[in-house]
């Protein structure tokens, strides 16, 4: 059976207890890792500049702490294998859903489930769905938080 390392444990740990739940039960089926959880205003904006997020600090769900979203991508990792992440992604929505846990994925922002009609695709994100995700939790405005 697939487990987490401890980097990808440690990355998870800083995500919301509903995204940790379900990627415990996703890592029991499906082997993957967790490329990010929480984001601090510097790395943030760095991906905004490097084209790998539309959203600056504090505005992202990777910015609140816990996290409202993580990045995760099926292992081993190949960055290219478009169809490999969808196949991940209709586990990890599949999963969320059978636990009651309301996810959106990057690969599909509109939830239609038209996976190519975004203008910005993140196949490796997912986050607390909308009107789940800001219960009781706030962004930082904190640097390096």
């Amino acid at each position: 059976m697939p487990s987490f390392s401890d980097k990808s444990l440690s990355r998870l740990g800083s995500c919301d207890p509903r995204l940790q739940r379900v990627f415990h039960e996703v890592i029991r089926h499906f082997d993957c890792t967790i490329l990010e959880g929480h984001r601090d205003k510097e790395r943030q904006n760095r991906m905004v500049e490097e084209g790998k997020s539309k959203v600056r600090w504090p505005n992202g769900k990777h910015n609140t702490v816990p996290s409202m979203a993580v990045d995760a991508t099926p292992y081993p990792v190949v960055w290219d294998d478009r169809e490999r992440q969808t196949l991940f992604a209709g586990f990890v929505l599949a999963t969320a859903k059978a636990m009651g846990v309301d996810l959106r994925w990057g690969g599909d922002w509109d939830r239609d489930t038209e996976v190519r009609d975004n203008s910005f695709d993140d196949l490796v994100h997912f986050e607390i769905g909308e009107q789940e995700a800001w219960k009781g939790v706030a962004p930082t405005g904190k640097e390096g938080v």
